[in-house]
């Protein structure tokens, strides 16, 4: 792995750990993840608001989802920039097309990408 890429690998990997289960009531997961991470730290507020909604998981996510927060906040924003980006690249391309249908994306460079439904839809 790029050295790039090692702070949204780490970062990724709490999300799907905990994510799933901290999301799960969301109408749009993706949405409320972008939420998060909108601007340029971490919304710890509405973080701590999606927690109190799943009291099940709290005491197991809150610790992750701290990390995650001040991690976030600790990136160069070129990097935040592209874990926004690649969130936005996950819905368009894996969560909303229908089974069995492919997505067209075009990247900020002019490559067009095809990619195959999330496999959760």
């Amino acid at each position: 792995m790029s050295p790039s890429q090692e702070p949204l690998y780490r970062l990724a990997q709490g999300v799907r750990q905990h994510g799933s289960a901290l999301l799960a009531g969301a109408t749009d997961p993706h949405d409320e993840l972008m939420s998060l991470v909108w601007g340029p730290r971490f919304d710890r507020e509405h973080a701590l608001g999606l927690i109190a909604q799943q009291p099940q998981v709290a005491a197991q996510a809150l610790p992750a989802l701290l990390a995650a927060a001040d991690h976030f906040d600790a990136l160069h924003p070129a990097v935040q920039g592209r874990l926004r980006r690649l969130i936005v690249r996950h819905r368009v391309l894996g969560g909303h097309a229908g089974a069995g249908s492919r997505r067209m994306e075009q990247a900020s460079d002019g490559v067009k990408i095809a990619h195959a439904p999330h496999p959760a839809y």
